[in-house]
């Protein structure tokens, strides 16, 4: 009971701070491509997460380990980020949050595929009630679709709940923040060249804004965020405590209404209530 609390309390804390990571991308495109964005971001959160492994001497991961870091490095240290960086090219962050919807069917179908998890049917029905729920949203058109974007954040979900899962399972033996630390790591020989070779080649004009996105996504979407989710999947469950992310759309609505003054139209918050009212009942089915 104690470490299944205490996976859906860091699992809680990990959804809080991935909330603002769309909004904060939103603004850091602004000023920098996707590509940039996205390779600079895992250079940063590489660095500092290199730093720290080296200062407390943390043991290596097995040759074994290195397949599935590189599949938590493809979801996302490199397929999410720079997937949705493209897609709000296209689309509002308001309108990418509604996505998120999506994210606990896919951290669930990997659980099963990945972590040998098998929750109860009942909780797959809730899962695609919301995961239907979100397509259909998507397809209705609010005025801020774009089918480029819509794709873009589909394939972004999808390849992030492979990292999710990879990861959480990972996490089991070698521990949250050192999955994401070494995927990092791993993600750096190419990442850096591309940061490089991305650059703007002035600086001048980049707003404070964009600057404070680019800090966000760095520190805290890239590392910060999966020390507490990686623990909550292990210690929780991967199914169970990935439907907290429904609780994500609230968030996130929130932060691009009040610091991006986007729109949140009434659509967007019915699908909202019914992705989470799918949650609910997914969560009580879970296992």
């Amino acid at each position: 009971m104690n470490s299944a609390g205490s996976g859906w309390g860091n699992g809680l804390l990990g959804v809080i701070i991935f909330s603002g990571s769309l909004p904060a991308t939103r603004v850091a495109v602004g000023g920098f491509s996707a590509l940039f964005l996205t390779s600079a971001r895992a250079v940063i959160a590489a660095l500092i997460g290199a730093g720290v492994l080296f200062v407390i001497r943390q043991a290596r991961p097995q040759r074994g380990d290195l397949a599935s870091l590189a599949i938590v490095s493809v979801g996302v240290v490199v397929g999410f980020p720079l997937l949705t960086a493209l897609a709000l090219q296209h689309i509002t962050s308001a309108h990418s949050i509604v996505f998120i919807g999506l994210l606990p069917l896919s951290t669930a179908v990997f659980a099963v595929l990945r972590g040998g998890e098998r929750p109860r049917p009942l909780f797959w029905l809730f899962a695609v009630l919301g995961s239907a729920t979100v397509a259909g949203f998507a397809l209705s058109g609010d005025g801020s679709a774009s089918l480029k974007g819509d794709l873009l954040m589909v394939a972004a979900i999808v390849l992030c709940g492979l990292g999710y899962a990879e990861g959480a399972a990972l996490s089991r033996r070698l521990g949250g923040w050192q999955v994401i630390s070494w995927a990092l790591v791993l993600s750096l020989p190419v990442m850096l060249p591309l940061a490089v070779f991305t650059m703007p080649a002035s600086l001048a004009n980049i707003t404070g804004t964009a600057w404070g996105g680019l800090f966000y996504v760095s520190l805290f979407s890239m590392l910060i965020g999966f020390i507490f989710w990686y623990r909550g999947l292990a210690l929780g469950g991967i199914a169970a405590v990935g439907q907290l992310q429904l609780l994500q759309p609230f968030f996130g609505l929130t932060l691009a209404a009040t610091l991006l003054g986007e729109p949140v139209s009434a659509a967007m918050m019915v699908v909202t209530l019914g992705v989470v009212a799918c949650v609910a009942g997914a969560k009580r089915f879970s296992n």
